[in-house]
């Protein structure tokens, strides 16, 4: 009930945004952009909701899934307004929406281990500077405040780093020992990283290392494409693995 609550208070805020103008049905980035929207409210109500019925442990990792899509919810109205509106990418918004929730899904690794076992708080603090490096790097390429090349070398170096800590550092380490589905949890959630995230930077070189080799419109699809994939799913695998912890300890 009082998750119910809180997400009543936060869907009560006035959810204002760029109006967006009418949606030309043949503007598919504008259509990407309005499901994705509807997506994360939907999976942001899912997740609080759920909240309350799963273990003690899990709750925290369920609210970190719902601020990850809430938050992409709440940018994402702003977003869509200025594609429509004007047609540009919304460059800023989106690495707003990124540096807030991308160290949140990052988190995600560390809270569910602390769940099931005893984890060092270095891990936190590697994933959570790394996430922060990818992202301040990233931004300064596509604004052009750097060197796009330099700034994708730095990125990329702060996710592989992230990727190497979680699946053979200290996060393979603590994972080894923790039940199945925190393990398939775990596992799942490693490849999200992998392949999900590849996304990202594909979508980056193809646009700006490559001679503009996809433009704007082809850009914004495959990031919309990606944050409806990397944070809804991120979530859901967390909440399944919730939900069979639950019935193996009943």
């Amino acid at each position: 009930m009082k998750s119910i609550m809180i997400l009543s208070s936060f869907l009560a805020a006035p959810l204002f945004a760029a109006s967006g103008g009418d949606l030309d049905a043949s503007d598919y980035v504008g259509v990407s952009f309005w499901l994705v929207t509807a997506a994360l409210l939907a999976a942001t109500v899912f997740f609080f909701i759920e909240r309350d019925n799963v273990g003690e442990k899990w709750k925290t990792s369920l609210t970190i899934a719902g601020l990850v899509t809430g938050i992409a919810f709440w940018h994402y109205l702003y977003m869509r307004g200025v594609w429509i509106d004007t047609g540009e990418t919304p460059t800023v918004f989106r690495y707003i929406d990124w540096l807030l929730t991308v160290p949140l899904l990052m988190i995600e690794f560390y809270l569910i281990l602390r769940a099931v076992t005893t984890v060092a708080s270095s891990l936190f603090n590697k994933l959570f500077f790394g996430s922060l490096i990818m992202l301040i790097f990233g931004y300064l390429g596509e604004s052009g405040n750097l060197n796009a090349t330099i700034a994708f070398a730095i990125g990329c170096a702060a996710w592989i780093y992230m990727i190497w800590t979680l699946w053979g550092g200290e996060g393979k380490a603590a994972v080894s020992g923790t039940s199945a589905s925190v393990q398939t949890a775990y596992n799942t959630m490693m490849w999200i990283i992998i392949v999900g995230w590849a996304i990202y930077p594909l979508g980056y070189a193809a646009g700006y290392l490559m001679g503009g080799a996809v433009d704007d419109a082809s850009l914004n699809l495959i990031y919309n494409l990606a944050d409806f994939v990397n944070k809804i799913l991120f979530g859901v695998v967390i909440w399944a693995a919730a939900v069979e912890d639950k019935k193996a300890s009943a």
